[in-house]
This record gives structure tokens, C-alpha cells and sequence, in this order.
């Protein structure tokens, strides 16, 4: 299949570069604030109980569960899109402002029965769910089409990794206390919130619209063939090497789980949400220098070595921070900032791994699907969070843990072994996939398929 590529002079490959990295920071600045407080939100602000929160677990597990199936069907349709922006930039322009508004309705429950409050938080939901598809998945494949270097697109990946990682600890240490500014006294209050929620997501959204402006895709959909859904998927199916990397991604949903319950934790054990502060600024720290370090480990070993070896230490570091226990803040600071750094790794060689089995799979079948592929990037990133969130629930039940009731060493207990040991085990089964994982270009060899690639 012969494909005419789109002029890159129009726009500076620095300035490209710069602006996908920009847009991948204001992205995570509005996922980190959704998905790190909005169980806090509910608890403390909301007041929802243990029966609702059961609901609110229910709710968000189904969400992110319908959000990933739909994303293979979104990255189909955005292969098959034709436009004179090409087919992924559209819809990262089209979805900025309904990502915005829906993130920031999340957190304005209003007063009311329980009832009608978790009827509202779960249409919100489900329709943020949506709108964050809509612009996760072209903004992965527009990566993958607008850097067709392997050497470069690591680079890129990896820098997207790094700063998404910062924009993880500006929101996660951050956002408590602009709440509580915001609250316009010394305690913080659900409209403290509502209000600092709605300011970052305008400009979170409002940076990821760079990726629109400043970047062009490889591909000039104007005269390449139209593709269906069976030769869509038909491909998909045939690129074992990223369903290895799906299969593993997913198994290891326990790192997350931190993430996902890690706020919670914290006013549990330490009775301050404020604490999570410095509990996620270890977990960032080790995120952001193995993200930006993970391509120069890619040169002297293979992709499937690092993902491997990465895994088996965050395992062994998970069961070692469990014996060593939570009541020590400071080591628990540390084991949380050396599994930061495996979780860094991992971030960066599953999204390379991905591109590489899209450049490989086209070598094989002429079809290049960036869509579909990279959907199953955030295919696989929202069913990791929503098994997070809904193990990390089952523990909060378990515990019996709402806001108000006394707080006991046994609920305390119950919460840490869902932010160690699960993770532990999860770390180990993860491993077994990339096993079978066989593309050499995703490491140390990641410039060979390039001679390859037309």
C-alpha cells in the first residue's frame, strides 16, 4: 500500500515535540486530579457511605470496563476517519472542552438523598469516560504517526512518561491545598474543590490543545486506502507481540492500585489527606528519573529484559514494604519511590513496545492501524485502574471504612495489604506475558526496524 507522507515542514520538529509533551502534561493533570481524589471527594465532601461507596465502586469499575471495550471501536473509527486535519487530529480539538466540563462536574455532587447523588456522579461518570476516550486514544496514535523515528519516538515517549509523571505530583500534592485555598478558610470544604477542579481542567485541557495546533501526522489520509473494521481488527489480532504486551499490562493492575487508593490510605493510617503529599511525591520522584532514564537502559538492554526485570524488583520491593510496615513514614517514603522507579519503566517500554509492534505489523500486512493500536494502550490503562479501583473498594468494604466512623488498627491493616501485597502478586504475574514478547526493536536494537519500515 503506497501512502503519500503529509509535509512536516509546516511545523518545527522541536516545536512538535515540545507541544505533545505539553498536551501529554495538561492531559494528566486533569486524569491525576479525577482519578486520584474523587473517592476523598465523596468520602469527606459528598459524605457518601460504605453502601454507596459499594455503588460508586460498582459504577466506576462498569465505566472504566465499557470505556476500554469502546476503545478498540473509538481507534477503529479514527483509522477510518478522513479529514483535511488527517485522521487523529480532529477529535483532540473536538474533545478538550467536554473532558474539561465533565471533569470538573464530577466534583460538585450536590446535597441531596444518597440516591439521587450517586445517580448523578454515575451519569457524569460515564460521560467523562466518553469524552476522556474521544482524546486519549488520538493522542497516543499521533504520537506513533508523528514521530517515525524509533530512536526519536522513545524520546518522545519517554518525555511524555517523565512530565506526565510531574504532572501526577503538581496535581497530587498540589491540588489539596489549592482546595483548601480556594475553601476561603482553614478547613476545606467540597466547593474548595469544585472550584480548584474546574481551574486545572481548563487549563490542563487548554494545554492538551497543543497536540492539535502544533503537530502533523505522518500520513496524508487524502490518499491513502479507506479501511474497514474486519481488516482493522483482522490485523489487530495478528499482532501477537501486542497482545503480549495487553496480556501483561493488564495482569498488572496492582501498581496502580497506589494511585487508586493511596489518598484513602493515608487519612485512614495518618488521619490527613494531606499526607498523601508526600507519600506521592516519593512514587512521582522515582516516576519521573526512571522515565527520563529509561531510554538510555533501552540501549544496553532489550525492551522485554527491562519490563521483566522491572517487574520481579517492584514485586520484591511491595513485599519488603509491607514487612516493614506503614507506621514509619519515612521508610515507607523510600520503598514507595524505588517502586516509582520500576513503575517508570514500565510506563515507557509498554508504550514503545506498542509502537514497535505498529510499525512491525504494517511491515508485515502494509495496514497501518496507529488508532486501534494505541487504543489498546488506553484500552488497557483503564481496565489496570478499574480493577485498582475496584479491588482497593473491596478492601474499603472489607474494612468498613466511611468518614466518621473510629478508625482501628485492623482496618488500618486491611487497607496496607491492598497497597502491597496485591501489587506483589501482580507485579509477578505481569512478567509471564513478555515472555513471548519477540520484537528486538523494542530494545537495545529499537533503530533496526527502520531500514524496514516503507
Amino acid at each position: 500500500m503506497v501512502r503519500a507522507a503529509v509535509p512536516q515542514s509546516a511545523v518545527a520538529p522541536a516545536v512538535q515535540r515540545r507541544s505533545i509533551i505539553a498536551a501529554g502534561f495538561g492531559q494528566n493533570i486533569v486524569l491525576t486530579t479525577v482519578t486520584t481524589f474523587i473517592l476523598v471527594y465523596l468520602l469527606q465532601y459528598a459524605h457518601i457511605s460504605t453502601q454507596g461507596m459499594a455503588v460508586v465502586t460498582a459504577i466506576i469499575t462498569a465505566a472504566k470496563i465499557f470505556d476500554a471495550v469502546s476503545d478498540p471501536v473509538m481507534g477503529s473509527i479514527v483509522d477510518m476517519t478522513r479529514s483535511r486535519w488527517g485522521k487523529l487530529r480532529p477529535y483532540i480539538l473536538y474533545s478538550a472542552a467536554p473532558v474539561a466540563i465533565l471533569s470538573t462536574l464530577l466534583f460538585c455532587v450536590p446535597d441531596g438523598p444518597e440516591v439521587w447523588q450517586l445517580v448523578f456522579f454515575g451519569v457524569c461518570y460515564f460521560l467523562w469516560g466518553f469524552a476522556y476516550t474521544v482524546c486519549d486514544v488520538p493522542y497516543w496514535g499521533l504520537i506513533g504517526s508523528a514521530f517515525p523515528n524509533p530512536t526519536e519516538r522513545t524520546g518522545v515517549i519517554s518525555h511524555v512518561r517523565a512530565f506526565g509523571s510531574i504532572a501526577l505530583g503538581v496535581a497530587t500534592l498540589g491540588m489539596p491545598w489549592f482546595a483548601r485555598l480556594l475553601s476561603g478558610g482553614g478547613e476545606t470544604t467540597g466547593l474548595g474543590w469544585s472550584l480548584a477542579v474546574g481551574i486545572a481542567s481548563v487549563i490542563g485541557m487548554g494545554l492538551f490543545l497543543l497536540a492539535f495546533f502544533n503537530t502533523r501526522e505522518r500520513h496524508d489520509p487524502a490518499t491513502q486506502e479507506r479501511l474497514s473494521f474486519r481488516v482493522l481488527f483482522t490485523t489487530l489480532l495478528r499482532n501477537t507481540s501486542l497482545l503480549m504486551v495487553l496480556l501483561g499490562s493488564v495482569l498488572g493492575f496492582g501498581r496502580y492500585i497506589v494511585q487508586a487508593g493511596g489518598a484513602v490510605f493515608v487519612v485512614v493510617a495518618y488521619g490527613d489527606e494531606a499526607y498523601f503529599t508526600l507519600v506521592g511525591a516519593a512514587i512521582i520522584v522515582g516516576m519521573v528519573l526512571s522515565s527520563f532514564t529509561a531510554p538510555l537502559l533501552l540501549r544496553v538492554v532489550s525492551g522485554r529484559a527491562a519490563i521483566i526485570g522491572s517487574s520481579f524488583i517492584g514485586a520484591t520491593l511491595y513485599i519488603g514494604m509491607y514487612f516493614a510496615g506503614y507506621q514509619n513514614l519515612i521508610v515507607m517514603m523510600v520503598f514507595i519511590f524505588l517502586t516509582g522507579l520500576t513503575l517508570g519503566i514500565f510506563l515507557v517500554v509498554q508504550a514503545t513496545m506498542i509502537a514497535d509492534s505498529v510499525d512491525d505489523v504494517e511491515r508485515r500486512t502494509g495496514v497501518r492501524n496507529d488508532g486501534i493500536s494505541f487504543s489498546t494502550l488506553t484500552f488497557v490503562s483503564k481496565i489496570m485502574n478499574a480493577l485498582a479501583v475496584l479491588v482497593f473498594g473491596i478492601f474499603i468494604v472489607v474494612a468498613g471504612y466511611q468518614s466518621g466512623v473510629t478508625v482501628t488498627p485492623q482496618m488500618q491493616q486491611t487497607l496496607f495489604v491492598s497497597i502491597t501485597l496485591v501489587p506483589a502478586l501482580s507485579c509477578v504475574l505481569s512478567a509471564v506475558p513478555f515472555f513471548f514478547y519477540r520484537i528486538g526493536s523494542a530494545g537495545r536494537n529499537v533503530g533496526a526496524s527502520e531500514g524496514v519500515r516503507r
